[in-house]
């Protein structure tokens, strides 16, 4: 069976859900599974790998585990190759880290994992433990080379910029020019100098795609209002000639705050990638798009988030301190 046909029967994998599940309480209608090309430079090195994107699974009590698990199955039913996820594994808290380690777990493809500002803020050692038990690889400013059949790719990961633990050089570092890369990084906008090094293909998260995109109001939210040039989809360009390269910015699985999410573009979301497959080659969920202005935060926000991240830090330390455990 082809891969075409692969995600065909994926869409239906989707359908059988709605009609097996209660529709008042079905979480798989709310997903969106969308399908791109890989950039025209992978076409001499890769031929027929698949990847899946996820981000921003958000794993606690705004987001139920039904939903964790449909974008479990929706990945598995794709067959990828390899599995990404940029960041946001959690909300606010450890309490949910063994659900968190289950959910990755039950994805068959190897995974492979970058921090987001979530995770830093309810302690990122702890979240990369989670990750590494259920079988993820957390990469931390650096690479790693992953061989599947006859085909080589590095996988780089960036940790999360929003928080200031993000280093460019150090995840370059080392980097094989004759091999493709693909990078992650919590943030889209990292992409920006990741493309100078090399790296032509970045998966983000983070903005959830505004959540709420009718009338686009995501792009007046995340955009104009909080200063990201890439808000939701594909951006840059994947042309060989091209000198720059392109960000993925996924839409997530789940929320850390309030789970409305209304509007096409905001639907929780499962993105493949066919790496070895020439843009055009088939219907995508949309092309590449003009970046918004953007806004670089002052040092003044950026010493603020640090900041955030370090009073967390010591409010669990002081609550494992008095006993109360560092949750």
């Amino acid at each position: 069976m082809g891969r075409s046909a692969t995600i065909e029967g994926l869409r239906k994998f989707r359908k059988k859900l709605l009609r097996e599940r209660d529709p008042w309480h079905d979480t798989s209608r709310r997903f969106r599974i969308r399908r791109f090309a890989g950039p025209e430079c992978f076409l001499e090195h890769l031929e027929g790998l698949r990847v899946a994107h996820l981000t921003d699974l958000h794993v606690g009590r705004v987001t139920p585990m039904a939903v964790q698990y449909d974008a479990v199955s929706m990945t598995n039913a794709g067959e990828p190759d390899l599995v990404v996820i940029t960041g946001d594994f959690v909300c606010h808290s450890q309490v949910y880290l063994d659900d968190l380690t289950d959910v990755i777990s039950r994805i068959d493809a190897p995974v492979f994992a970058s921090l987001g500002n979530h995770d830093h803020w309810a302690g990122a050692e702890p979240v990369r433990k989670a990750l590494k038990k259920g079988g993820a690889e957390v990469l931390d400013n650096g690479h790693t080379l992953v061989e599947i059949g006859h085909q080589r790719i590095q996988v780089l990961g960036l940790d999360d910029a929003y928080t200031g633990h993000a280093d460019q050089q150090k995840a370059l570092k080392g980097l094989r020019s004759d091999l493709p890369v693909i990078g992650l990084s919590h943030i889209g906008e990292e992409a920006d100098a990741l493309w100078e090094g090399g790296v032509p293909l970045v998966f983000s998260g983070h903005t959830h795609a505004g959540q709420i995109t009718v009338a686009r109001l995501h792009e007046l939210s995340v955009g104009k209002l909080a200063g990201h040039k890439y808000v939701h989809g594909l951006y840059g360009s994947r042309g060989a000639e091209d000198p720059r390269g392109a960000v993925y910015v996924g839409a997530g699985v789940g929320a850390a705050i309030v789970p409305l999410r209304v509007g096409e573009r905001a639907k929780r979301e499962v993105a493949f990638f066919e790496l070895g497959e020439q843009p055009g080659a088939f219907d995508e969920h949309h092309g590449e798009q003009a970046a918004h202005p953007g806004r670089k935060p002052s040092a003044k926000k950026k010493l603020k988030r640090a900041q955030a991240v370090r009073r967390k830090q010591e409010k669990r330390e002081r609550r494992s301190g008095n006993g109360n455990g560092a949750r």
